[in-house]
């Protein structure tokens, strides 16, 4: 049996970016102190979701990678000898400006990172203003508890990343993000899109016979324009097995640090009865490289 033990820590933020970090210092440590060997932190841990609106201030708030947040977070990850998946605002440039996930491994050193590759531009997540699209690929990274394949929030929607990913060898697939409820849906609408999230990364899980850990924000943040009533994030927070069955989630509208173990082993179990791999039919696929089949 190839256990191991995960924590994810799902918070919320505000516009303190100390406090921020502190909440996902304590929880990795809350997390660590219950055993967890790899510790999921949510995209853009240190402040509000800022793409909200379209303001070149936020600007500011992106760092160097490595920089300071990998400083402080590789050292705790160094203290308590775990693997973290940090999410920083990276500028890479000035006007350049990615949004990256960062893995820690247990000695501090920076083990890899992975630059989001699919960019929003909805309302409320106007991201395209603020991220360049991904350049280093679905490229999974490895990491003293196993080849974690590391992608970010708008991902999750597109089957592709996932397939990538477990084709490269990822032992599992892990989405730090940021979703949440336009307050003014009724309640049936935010349900179908909740479920929806939840359905099509339980979908990779199934598709690719491995685990998934998806670790998401909580609780409402105002839109500085004041042109809406915010975000409400919507939580839910979660690891599922590589068939999709459920292992633990967090509640919608709570602060929680879930910590649990996944037996990575099974998805070898899982891919000799379910052999999706071995029956696709790479002679047939060309197409997908095409925008539309008009």
């Amino acid at each position: 049996m190839n256990k191991l033990k995960v924590g994810l820590v799902q918070q919320s933020c505000g516009a303190n970016r100390e406090d921020n970090v502190r909440k996902s210092l304590d929880g990795i440590r809350q997390a660590a102190e219950s055993g967890a060997q790899l510790v999921v932190l949510q995209e853009l841990h240190t402040g509000l979701y800022f793409c909200q609106t379209e303001d070149t201030d936020c600007f500011d708030q992106a760092e160097t990678i490595p920089g300071p947040s990998t400083e402080q977070f590789g050292a705790l990850a160094r203290e308590l000898g775990v693997v973290l998946v940090t999410s920083l605002f990276e500028r890479r440039a000035p006007g350049l400006y990615h949004n990256t996930a960062v893995v820690l491994e247990r000695d501090g050193s920076i083990a890899g990172r992975y630059r989001k590759m699919h960019i929003p531009d909805d309302p409320g997540y106007y991201e395209k203003f603020f991220f360049t699209p991904g350049d280093l690929g679905f490229n999974p990274i490895d990491t003293s508890v196993g080849r974690l394949g590391v992608l970010v929030c708008w991902d999750q929607w597109y089957p592709e990343g996932a397939r990538l990913m477990a084709l490269a060898g990822a032992d599992l697939l892990i989405y730090p993000t940021a979703i949440g409820w336009d307050p003014r849906d009724n309640d049936d609408e935010q349900q179908r899109q909740r479920e929806a999230w939840l359905t099509i990364q339980r979908a990779h899980a199934v598709a690719n016979g491995l685990p998934v850990i998806s670790v998401n924000r909580v609780g409402h943040e105002p839109d500085p324009s004041e042109q809406s009533p915010g975000a409400l994030f919507w939580g839910s927070s979660f690891i599922a097995g590589p068939q999709g069955e459920w292992i633990a989630r967090a509640a919608t509208d709570a602060e929680e640090v879930l910590v649990h173990d996944i037996d990575l082993g099974r998805s070898e179990t899982v891919r000799r009865i379910w052999p999706f791999l071995r029956d696709r039919r790479i002679d047939a696929y060309q197409d997908l490289t095409r925008r539309y089949r008009d």
